[in-house]
């Protein structure tokens, strides 16, 4: 692998940065404080750090740029992803990847411009608080079940699909599962 030319570079940071910033799982960690107060500057920092695991890394799989994500999101958000949704951001990440390197810039900024205004018409993805049952003995030990919502139903990805596909649950030490729906 030949290593990439620096407006390559910058353009595949682009296509990080624009594939990251419409996952709604993440958009969900730093809208909710998932890192703490800094969690803006996380996600920020993701787009480089995924970027740098590429430029480190010759001929990743799929796989292996999923368990880096993964394992960002878990130590950076206290978030374990499970909502199916890790393979599609890294295919799409691998695959521009892969664009940038063949020299198909034109093609990569087509696709960061399409997210662009995949995130533009369709707002972020929000955690809202489900109804869910309670025992009546034990009101003390409340917890929330969250749902995510789009912004419009405009964007390739309804609000409605988002709202069935996500599902985040708060565990008993403290971390936050992002689950699919089950239907």
């Amino acid at each position: 692998m030949a290593p990439l030319s620096s407006s390559t570079r910058e353009v595949f940071s682009e296509a990080v940065r624009a594939v990251l910033e419409t996952w709604p799982v993440l958009q969900i960690a730093v809208d909710n404080g998932f890192g703490g107060a800094f969690s803006q500057q996380k996600a920020e920092w993701m787009v480089d750090a995924l970027q740098q695991y590429f430029t480190d890394n010759g001929d990743l799989q799929q796989d292996e740029v999923e368990d880096f994500i993964s394992e960002l999101m878990n130590n950076e958000f206290n978030t374990v992803v499970d909502d199916g949704s890790l393979p599609q951001v890294a295919q799409q990440v691998c695959g521009m990847f892969q664009q940038c390197e063949q020299g198909r810039l034109a093609e990569v900024r087509e696709q960061i411009l399409k997210l662009k205004q995949k995130k533009t018409s369709s707002g972020r993805a929000k955690a809202t608080p489900a109804q869910t049952p309670q025992d009546d003995d034990d009101d003390d030990d409340e917890e929330e079940a969250m749902d995510c919502e789009g912004g419009s139903a405009v964007a390739s990805v309804s609000s409605t699909a988002v709202n069935d596909l996500h599902h985040e649950e708060e565990e008993d030490d403290g971390w936050t599962v992002v689950r699919r729906k089950n239907h």
